[in-house]
């Protein structure tokens, strides 16, 4: 193990569904925030329709897997120019499934899907492998307690 070295990262949040009577009843507010950073275009937040959120702003479920996909495509990345496999393109289709208990709930796996295009058909079975490394890589998928799986396609580009 090297030398530990801390990251920080903040974000404001501002919750804009007080409907004028505040959390008065369940269906009496809205679930609406932003999502603001420094230099960054706002992020509009919603909870989830099921849970009398807007379908047109992101949920944490959705961002949760944003996490994952693009955690997982950096360290993929890095891992395909540490092993010298040029990739040329690449995209993710993730899903996942939460279980509610009550009011609770969690996660309970996320499969990420990628599909990642690779210049050297030699290379097909290595830039297959490396998603395990990739994964072990990956800062978030580190940091959650579900299975994280992984069905990749690897495709040879065209010459």
């Amino acid at each position: 193990m090297g030398p530990v070295s801390d990251h920080h990262y903040a974000l404001d949040l501002v919750w804009e569904g007080n409907r004028g009577t505040g959390t008065s009843g369940y269906r009496d507010y809205g679930r609406d925030v932003v999502l603001r950073a420094a230099g960054k275009p706002d992020l509009a937040g919603s909870a989830d329709p099921t849970f009398r959120g807007d379908a047109g702003r992101w949920n944490p479920e959705e961002m949760l897997l944003a996490a994952l996909a693009q955690c997982h495509l950096l360290s993929y990345l890095h891992s395909a120019v540490t092993h010298g496999i040029v990739v040329v393109d690449y995209d993710d289709s993730p899903v996942g499934t939460m279980s509610q208990v009550g009011q609770g709930g969690h996660f309970t796996s996320v499969t990420l899907r990628p599909r990642v295009v690779i210049t050297d058909a030699a290379q097909a079975d290595l830039a297959r492998e490396i998603h395990v490394e990739a994964s072990a890589n990956c800062f978030i998928a580190a940091s959650v307690n579900f299975p994280v799986h992984h069905e990749p396609v690897i495709e040879i580009a065209s010459p």
